[in-house]
């Protein structure tokens, strides 16, 4: 099978193997996004995040039928904590989205973080590439939870919603993780539950009290997504906010940002595979480390030597 070829063609099967190369840097990857990269730019890309137990894949699962129901193509990208045996994705989101599976416009992919601090896989935005190339219209990413350094999804998305929850300490937390540098819309799930209208008020406040404020205010909306309330609101949300940062030049900016920064994720990689490959697994690492143990050399002569035969 010719993976691209097929994939173009619309082919489930083809987009299932191009991620897959993709995310265990299989021989073939590089080439495949090659191919793939000229027919990519069209999708929106809808980041959600949020602290675990928010029902960010409910409501995922919700918006997507949404969009469905609206006549649009979905793809829908859940990031997992890895497994340490395995590498793998661990909680199966795809679980929980049950019901979309047999829907042939839309399609779901559970990805590990392998290790990366941000929440994200680094190999998030070449799966995300292959579904624009496929011809998804909507294009979402469901994060792994929110914290510290999970905010990556910025770099990822065109629009970013926090997904909050009454009763867990959110305004705290929401403070910490830098939530109102990060949102551009914010929902609030499980709407039924004590302490919802307390919460959207703390968030009012604090988004008053944010000097980052531009000329958008992210909209707060009430929701219970198992219920499907509020759900045509938050769409509503989105839509606004997708078109506000295309008419003034907001998007152009961001998807330049993520070229640049996909770009440099790139050149990490393959300058953390060189290191593996002509460095650990020859062997010289050892030399190098015994020489600069001796002091017969020291640190910044070996890196300044490495980077002179990497330019080579």
């Amino acid at each position: 099978m010719d993976i691209v070829e097929e994939l173009l063609k619309g082919n489930r099967l083809a987009l299932s193997r191009a991620i897959t190369a993709i995310e265990n840097e299989y021989d073939e990857a590089m080439d495949i996004m090659k191919k793939l990269y000229p027919h990519t730019g069209h999708a929106f890309v809808l980041g959600i995040t949020g602290p675990p137990g928010a029902g960010k894949s409910t409501l995922t699962d919700k918006l997507a039928r949404a969009y469905r129901a609206q006549g649009k193509t979905v793809g829908i990208i859940a990031i997992d904590p890895t497994s340490p045996f395995t590498g793998g994705a661990i909680l199966g989101d795809r679980i929980r989205m049950n019901g979309l599976t047999m829907d042939e416009g839309v399609f779901i992919r559970s990805m590990g973080t392998r290790g990366s601090l941000g929440g994200l896989s680094h190999k998030t935005a070449d799966a995300v590439k292959a579904m624009d190339a496929f011809g998804k219209d909507i294009i979402f990413v469901e994060t792994v939870g929110v914290g510290q350094s999970e905010v990556d999804i910025v770099k990822a998305a065109d629009t970013t919603m926090v997904v909050l929850i009454p009763g867990m300490g959110d305004d705290i937390q929401a403070i910490k993780a830098g939530i109102l540098e990060i949102g551009d819309v914010f929902t609030i799930n499980k709407a039924d539950h004590d302490g919802a209208d307390k919460l959207v008020r703390e968030m009012n406040m604090m988004l008053d009290l944010d000097g980052l404020m531009t000329d958008w205010r992210p909209p707060i909306q009430k929701v219970i997504a198992s219920q499907n309330e509020g759900i045509t609101e938050t769409i509503e949300n989105i839509e606004k906010h997708f078109k506000y940062i295309s008419e003034n030049g907001i998007l152009a900016k961001r998807r330049t940002e993520r070229s640049k920064n996909e770009m440099l994720d790139v050149l990490h990689s393959n300058i953390g595979s060189y290191i593996t490959n002509k460095l650990v697994e020859t062997g010289k690492m050892d030399e190098y480390v015994e020489q600069i143990k001796a002091r017969e050399t020291d640190p910044y002569t070996v890196v300044s030597n490495v980077m002179k035969d990497m330019l080579k």
